[in-house]
């Protein structure tokens, strides 16, 4: 067994990433403090071919040092726009069409195994506050809450590692 090197993984360049056939989805960023993981997620959302992220809040923006530093150019291959609320992303959002779910545990949530997603559905996703989750003010306008099973004595997950589980479970859901 043998690692693959740089030039068999075939990997696009950016500026075919920019023109390839996107995920319908856009992952939103709310209020999420910690500029490691806002570039993990620019990271996962490349990996998986995400359409746009919003970032909303004091959420740190490239080109601040932490995100630059865990996104290893993802900032260049993946859309991002810049919102000072969640609620503005998500307004402008609905009026496009798309479905709005934060993943929270929240009475009612639908599990994220259970989740159906519909064909040719507009997905926005919105990952919160590494501490008190997705905000009150974003939960009253979204059309659902997906939860992430977790049976363990921590009842949270970090989020870079919640979006890189939810996007791989979506990416499977649309089979691309």
């Amino acid at each position: 067994m043998r690692k693959l090197s740089m030039d068999e993984l075939n990997r696009l360049s950016t500026n075919e990433f920019k023109i390839v056939k996107k995920l319908p989805i856009v992952v939103i960023i709310d209020n999420v403090r910690s500029g490691l993981n806002v570039g993990s997620v620019f990271r996962t959302s490349d990996a998986f071919l995400v359409k746009e992220i919003h970032i909303c809040g004091y959420a740190p923006r490239p080109p601040h040092r932490d995100v630059l530093k865990s996104a290893l150019g993802a900032t260049d291959s993946v859309d991002w726009k810049s919102y000072e609320s969640t609620s503005e992303s998500i307004h402008e959002l609905k009026q496009q069409g798309y479905k709005i779910f934060a993943v929270e545990q929240a009475t009612p949530s639908i599990s994220l195994h259970e989740f159906k997603v519909q064909e040719g559905e507009k997905i926005a996703l919105i990952f919160g506050n590494e501490v008190s989750g997705v905000s009150d003010e974003a939960l009253d306008l979204v059309d659902a809450c997906i939860e992430v099973p977790q049976w363990g004595t921590k009842h949270s997950l970090n989020i870079s590692v919640c979006a890189g589980i939810v996007l791989w479970e979506f990416v499977k859901k649309m089979k691309i």
